[in-house]
C-alpha cells in the first residue's frame, strides 16, 4: 500500500481512538486556556490601573514563556506527576502572557474622554469597566485568547510524553512503528487542521467583537 492508501487504513481501523483522542487534545487545550482567562483577564485589568504592576507581571510571564515547552513538563511532572494535569498547568502558564498583555494592551487604548463621559455622567468604576472598557477592548483580549488556544495545541500535542494522551500519542505511535509515517500523519494533521480551525473562527469572533467593525 502506498501512504495514501495506509492513512485511510489507519482510519478506517482506529476511527474511533483518534476521534476520542482529538477531543481530548482539544480539551486539555481548551482547560488550560479557560483557567489562564480566569486568572489573566483580571491581572490585565488590574495592571492597566496599576502601570507599575505591569512591568512586573508581564516580565515573570514573559520568563515564563523563554522556558522550552518540553523542560516545563518535566519540571511540572516531578511535582504533579504522569497524567493530564501536568498538561493543563503548563499550558496555563504558557496561555499566561499572550491573555495579560492583550488585556493590558486593549484596557490601555481606551479613549480618555469616553471615560471622562462616563465619570461626568455619574457611573461608578464598575459601571465604567463594564459598560465602556470592557466592550471597547473585547476584541483585543479575544486575539490574546486566539492566541494563547493555538499554541496550546502545539503544547498540548507534546503531552503525550508525560502520559496525557491527545493527538500526540498517535504520533509517538508512529515514530516506534515500522513505516509508521501514515500513522504520524493520523495524528499531526488532525493537530494542525485544530490549530487552523480554532485561529479561523476565533478570528471571527475577534472581528465581530472589533467596535470599529459595528461602525
Amino acid at each position: 500500500m502506498n501512504l495514501f492508501q495506509q492513512f485511510i487504513y489507519y482510519f478506517q481501523q482506529n476511527g474511533s481512538y483518534v476521534f476520542s483522542q482529538f477531543v481530548r487534545h482539544f480539551l486539555i487545550s481548551f482547560y488550560g486556556v479557560l483557567f489562564a482567562s480566569i486568572i489573566g483577564i483580571p491581572l490585565g485589568i488590574m495592571i492597566a490601573r496599576k502601570k507599575k504592576l505591569a512591568k512586573w507581571i508581564i516580565g515573570f510571564a514573559n520568563v515564563i514563556q523563554t522556558v522550552p515547552s518540553l523542560a516545563m513538563l518535566s519540571i511540572l511532572m516531578l511535582g504533579l506527576g504522569l497524567g493530564v494535569n501536568t498538561v493543563i498547568v503548563t499550558v496555563f502558564l504558557y496561555s499566561l502572557l499572550p491573555i495579560i498583555s492583550n488585556t493590558y494592551t486593549g484596557m490601555r487604548q481606551v479613549d480618555d474622554v469616553m471615560l471622562d463621559v462616563g465619570k461626568g455622567m455619574g457611573m461608578t468604576k464598575f459601571q465604567r469597566l463594564y459598560m465602556i472598557e470592557l466592550p471597547l477592548s473585547v476584541s483585543v483580549m479575544m486575539a490574546g485568547i486566539r492566541n494563547a488556544l493555538v499554541i496550546a495545541i502545539g503544547i498540548a500535542a507534546i503531552g503525550s510524553f508525560v502520559g496525557a494522551g491527545g493527538l500526540g500519542d498517535i504520533i509517538i505511535r508512529g515514530t516506534n512503528a515500522t513505516n509508521g509515517t501514515a500513522i504520524i500523519l493520523v495524528g499531526a494533521l488532525p493537530t494542525a487542521l485544530m490549530a487552523v480551525m480554532v485561529d479561523w473562527l476565533l478570528g471571527i469572533v475577534e472581528r465581530k467583537l472589533d467596535p470599529a467593525s459595528k461602525k
